[in-house]
């Protein structure tokens, strides 16, 4: 019989309010080969992809050649703007800090993001919680991003090659996640999905398992309960 034994934080949208500075810096890049974004259609058909889907869905909409030159050209631009707009606008969803706390105290925790390694390194650090986390998985660390089921699969790798405790499997983990694509990446790898509502409607989410408005309302014990049948003897 499976229980909750460890939590999967997606990281943009999820622990870091970093959504509004990707939009940014995408559309200050794909502005310099004369491709316009406007901030609905980032919401709607970019939320959730790494910075290489980006960029693949945006040039293929507008027919362009996607060559890795150009692919690898974009990505180092949009990471100097994004990296830049981060160091000046640091913002944290509430309920976040205190929920990382809690359920660091009681399972192993990871991170499942197409964000780049050192961008949710810097900000954990900053926020103090990087030391919350036992393994991050990053956009470098996997070839196929969300919807793929490959972070959330690498990220349980993660915890079961650190820990001393019997090994983790899917329907073990939750995922914590705000997007459709990482939802869909979350069930494809087997795991159990709380949407938070931060960056789309709760009507947007509905594929998950539970949904939330903030994660300053979310208690573990009462998902405990709700997705894995019983409340589980811990304090």
């Amino acid at each position: 019989m499976s229980e909750l034994r460890a939590i999967i934080f997606d990281f943009d949208g999820v622990i870091a309010d970093t959504e509004p500075l990707h939009f940014a810096a995408l559309r200050q890049v794909l502005a310099g080969i004369d491709i316009s974004l406007t901030e609905a259609e980032y919401y709607t058909d970019y939320l959730g992809f790494d910075d290489r889907g980006c960029f693949l869905a945006a040039l293929q909409s507008h027919q362009r050649q996607a060559s890795p030159s150009l692919l690898g050209e974009l990505m180092e631009h949009k990471a100097h703007a994004y990296l830049t707009a981060v160091k000046q606008h640091l913002a944290i969803f509430p309920g976040v800090r205190e929920l990382v706390h809690e359920a660091a105290a009681r399972y192993p925790l990871a991170i499942a993001s197409g964000a780049l390694r050192h961008e949710i390194e810097l900000i954990l650090e900053e926020a103090g919680l990087r030391k919350a986390f036992l393994h991050i998985t990053s956009a470098e660390d996997v070839t196929r991003g969300k919807p793929a089921p490959d972070p959330f699969l690498h990220a349980m790798a993660g915890l079961n090659s650190q820990a001393n405790r019997p090994a983790l499997s899917p329907n073990d983990c939750l995922v914590i996640e705000d997007s459709l694509p990482g939802i869909r990446a979350a069930r494809a790898a087997g795991m159990k999905v709380l949407a938070v509502a931060n960056t789309h409607t709760v009507q947007d989410l509905g594929e998950a398992d539970a949904i939330t408005h903030s994660l300053a309302d979310t208690r573990l014990r009462d998902l405990q309960a709700r997705l894995w049948g019983a409340a589980q003897g811990r304090p």
